[in-house]
């Protein structure tokens, strides 16, 4: 997934030192980690570089976490040579022109409800949330269920 727009609102907040500031939601990390709990892999692909991403990837336990990522094609092809997958297995969730690229190549491509209408048009799937406030979860949710997962996660909660 892309970060500023999908797994933030896209707000910045520059800090003196030259770093970012973001708010990440809850849930999306909670979407996150059922995934995982799922056999699931995640990570990031990002124009930007910031130690924001980096600790919440970390955190979320995300395996593939690639910034300043002005190739996005490029940072694709090396997560999915890492994990061993291939395009057909991945999905990816975008919200600006620098997603299409990905979107174009992976099974699932998806757009945050507030996305540039050109990558909503490249998606296959439109949140009903922004990015930034659950859309995310919405997407791990749909994935899960999906695959027949679901009931066996939520008997864990129980």
């Amino acid at each position: 997934m892309d970060c500023d727009g999908v797994l933030t609102d896209g707000r910045l907040w520059l800090t003196k030192d030259g770093d970012e500031q973001k708010a990440f939601h809850a849930r999306d990390g909670q979407g996150i980690s059922l995934l995982h709990r799922a056999g699931l892999k995640t990570g990031i692909i990002s124009g930007r570089s910031s130690s924001a991403v980096e600790r919440r990837a970390h955190d979320l336990k995300m395996l593939y976490v690639r910034q300043y990522a002005k190739d996005k094609i490029k940072a694709l092809e090396e997560i999915l040579a890492e994990a061993q997958v291939s395009a057909a297995e991945t999905a990816y969730i975008g919200d600006d022109l620098g997603d299409i690229s990905v979107m174009h190549r992976v099974r699932l491509a998806v757009s945050v409800a507030d996305a540039v209408p050109e990558t909503r048009q490249a998606a296959h799937f439109v949140t009903r949330l922004k990015g930034g406030e659950g859309a995310v979860r919405e997407v791990c949710d749909l994935i899960l269920k999906a695959q027949g997962r679901w009931d066996e996660l939520m008997n864990s909660f129980e």
